[in-house]
């Protein structure tokens, strides 16, 4: 995935879940923030940060901030982007799990939920995929999530009824940043996600993980990590 119209600028505050201000060419912006999630280890006053001009003048801000170093890692935080990539991969047929798809579909509902992928193999097996952005990161260790979050909980759930109708089942964490080791459900911050991922494990739902090579510009899949339960 690649982006245009990257500028760089230092990180200042976050002003509420959207807004945050950002020194740029020596002038204070307040620029979109591309993720509501916390993020609070990432968001440091002085930071180097990444940030997207937009070309529309009709917009209250003019620029969006994707990415910021965090030490000497740069973390994608543009929460929409993880879809993307999985998806441009799947028809890149980087997975190999996935190569015998013959029809890929975003968004695709079930029952009470709307999965992120949905795809059709050769052999008519039907599966959906459902993607969640890692930004949250301690010692090459990668964590989801950063908040609770009782949404991603009911998809996890969800997922488990589908692989029981019949329905391949994946979940698919997007690790945001390069030169990680390991990922682990956040238990701490929401042990009922953790709960309900680690039921999927054992109800046959594969739990796939990545981490991403990450540059002031772009964002592709690297190197599948380890998951530690």
């Amino acid at each position: 995935m690649k982006y245009d119209n990257i500028i760089e600028g230092t990180f200042i505050k976050r002003i509420n879940r959207f807004i945050a201000e950002v020194r740029i060419n020596g002038s204070i912006e307040t620029v979109h923030v591309k993720n509501t999630g916390r993020c609070k280890e990432l968001f440091v006053e002085g930071r180097k940060v990444y940030l997207q001009e937009s070309s529309n003048p009709k917009r209250k801000t003019r620029y969006s901030l994707i990415s910021i170093y965090k030490n000497n890692i740069l973390i994608n935080i543009d929460s929409q982007i993880p879809n993307y990539v999985v998806f441009e991969s799947l028809e890149k047929e980087i997975f190999k799990d996935f190569k015998d798809a013959v029809e890929i579909k975003r968004e695709k509902k079930y029952k009470n939920s709307r999965f992120d992928i949905y795809y059709k193999k050769e052999n008519g097996q039907e599966g959906f995929i459902e993607v969640k952005g890692v930004t949250l990161e301690e010692n090459g260790l990668a964590m989801f999530p950063d908040a609770p979050t009782e949404r991603g909980t009911k998809h996890v759930y969800e997922m488990i009824d589908a692989v029981q109708n019949g329905y391949e089942g994946n979940i698919f964490f997007l690790i945001q940043m390069n030169k990680i080791q390991d990922f682990t459900p956040n238990e701490k911050m929401d042990p009922k996600f953790t709960k309900a991922l680690k039921e999927a494990f054992n109800s046959g739902v594969n739990v796939l993980v990545y981490d991403s090579i990450v540059t002031k510009d772009s964002i592709q899949i690297n190197e599948k990590v380890n998951l530690l339960f």
